[in-house]
This record gives C-alpha cells, sequence and structure tokens, in this order.
C-alpha cells in the first residue's frame, strides 16, 4: 500500500509542477501582448534637431521627439525648445505627414520657451524642420526626415 501511495503522490507532485512550468511559459507572451495594447511599445528617439539661427546665439531652437507604433498605428511626440528667450523672437516647428486617410499636411507651431506635444497619429513620411526669429520662415534649418 506504501508503494501506491507514494506512486500517487509522485504522480501528483509531477502534475501540479507541469502546470506550474506551463504558467510560467504562458505568462510572458501573454504579458508581451498586454503591454503592446496599452501603449507599452518600444520609442524610436530623434533629434534634437536646431534652427539655423541668425544671432551670434546659434543654434537658439531645438526639437526632440520620438514616435512608436501601437495598437496599429503610428504616433509621434516631442518637445519643441527655445534656449535664448530674452531675444524675443519666436522659435518655430514645422511638421509634414500623412494621416490614416493619406491626406498631405503641413503645419507650424511657435513658443517663446518650451512646447510639447502629446502624441497624435499620423500614417507615413512625418518629416520635422525648426526655425527662429520673426517669421515662421526665418532662421530655418533644413527638414528631417523622422519616418
Amino acid at each position: 500500500m506504501g508503494k501506491t501511495r507514494n506512486l500517487l503522490a509522485g504522480a501528483a507532485l509531477a502534475g501540479s509542477l507541469s502546470v506550474l512550468t506551463a504558467g510560467i511559459t504562458v505568462a510572458p507572451a501573454a504579458h508581451a501582448s498586454a503591454a503592446v495594447t496599452t501603449g507599452w511599445a518600444a520609442k524610436h528617439h530623434f533629434g534634437p534637431y536646431f534652427s539655423q539661427g541668425h544671432e551670434s546665439f546659434a543654434r537658439e531652437s531645438y526639437f526632440k521627439g520620438y514616435w512608436y507604433k501601437a495598437g496599429g498605428k503610428y504616433y509621434f511626440a516631442g518637445d519643441l525648445v527655445d534656449r535664448h528667450r530674452n531675444d524675443r523672437d519666436y522659435s518655430y516647428v514645422w511638421f509634414k505627414w500623412y494621416d490614416r486617410f493619406g491626406r498631405f499636411h503641413k503645419s507650424y507651431y511657435k513658443t517663446f520657451g518650451h512646447k510639447h506635444f502629446n502624441p497624435f497619429a499620423f500614417k507615413r513620411d512625418f518629416d520635422v524642420r525648426v526655425c527662429e526669429g520673426d517669421t515662421p520662415t526665418s532662421g530655418c534649418g533644413g527638414w528631417h526626415d523622422v519616418f
């Protein structure tokens, strides 16, 4: 009787270990898919990209940011920074991109200090240009293809 009891106890122990092992191997895969769907996707950083600058304080403005893919869509975010705030020139950042419908967009934003851009969706071909001065097209650096 003791031999049968030991055999049954061993079988029960082996069965519980196989369930535990299966749970451990399944858990990381479930966690990884949750990470992608909750926005924990890898960020692809770029920049800083600088304005051309026309005063003695070169590279007055810069932009740096990142893009990532989540839920089948691409997202972009970043920061525009004016490093020379005493001159009362604006820092500008230009964006060019295509939206999810394939429509082309080109727009700019300005600041005297710091401007953060929360993530927004795009489909393809995202470009950035940084300028500084009195107008949106003065003191511009070149276009940078970030995606």
